[in-house]
């Protein structure tokens, strides 16, 4: 996360300012996935999310300039009628910004979210659209949540993925809950690499 207006130290409950980390990290993770969605309905509902977790803190969000992109957190106060009004903006720095694109890290989010769609197209091209739809998930969860490969996982948290964010985000079919755990062995067999309970069975021994 980059925060150019709040470069302090956190605070010690983990907030830069009036918006905690894990609330500006969110917004941060949503509005990517909003940016990298195909599916129009999908963009919506994650720029609805956004909008009504910064809602909560009484802020609001826009995004500058969609080529050099930047999203900018602006507290509510400073809008009438959807416009800012510049005669209501007391401290600027009350507003964050977050640089989208042109990142000088090359393991950033965007190249660790590319390798998981990766593994998720060798899925769905080898095993149908069910076990497709159950990687993309998986992807959506470890790029965004954790921002790391897939093959990376631990056993805690594919647990955290199947338990929680699988049955509450997914938004599974029948068929995709009943296969599910297929569907992940089936991504670490893409990636070519064993499951992590197989690791950590196979040290042991």
């Amino acid at each position: 996360m980059s925060d150019l207006a709040n470069e302090g130290d956190a605070d010690e409950d983990g907030t830069s300012g009036e918006l905690p980390d894990n609330v500006i990290d969110e917004a941060e993770r949503l509005t990517r996935l909003a940016r990298t969605a195909t599916d129009e309905n999908e963009r919506a509902a994650r720029l609805e999310r956004r909008d009504d977790l910064l809602a909560e803190h009484e802020f609001t969000a826009r995004v500058r300039d969609e080529e050099d992109a930047t999203l900018v957190l602006h507290p509510e106060e400073w809008h009438a009628d959807g416009v800012i009004r510049t005669d209501r903006i007391e401290d600027i720095d009350r507003a964050i910004e977050i640089q989208l694109e042109g990142t000088e890290d090359p393991d950033d989010w965007g190249a660790v979210d590319e390798r998981n769609r990766e593994l998720v197209a060798e899925v769905r091209a080898a095993h149908g659209d069910v076990h497709g739809d159950n990687a993309v998930a998986l992807a959506d969860f470890f790029g965004n949540h954790y921002a790391k490969p897939i093959e990376s996982a631990t056993p805690s948290e594919l647990e955290e993925f199947l338990t929680g964010y699988f049955v509450r985000n997914a938004w599974p079919s029948e068929k995709q809950r009943d296969v599910v755990e297929e569907s992940i062995d089936l991504v670490f067999e893409a990636a070519d690499e064993p499951h992590p309970e197989l690791r950590i069975s196979s040290t042991v021994e």
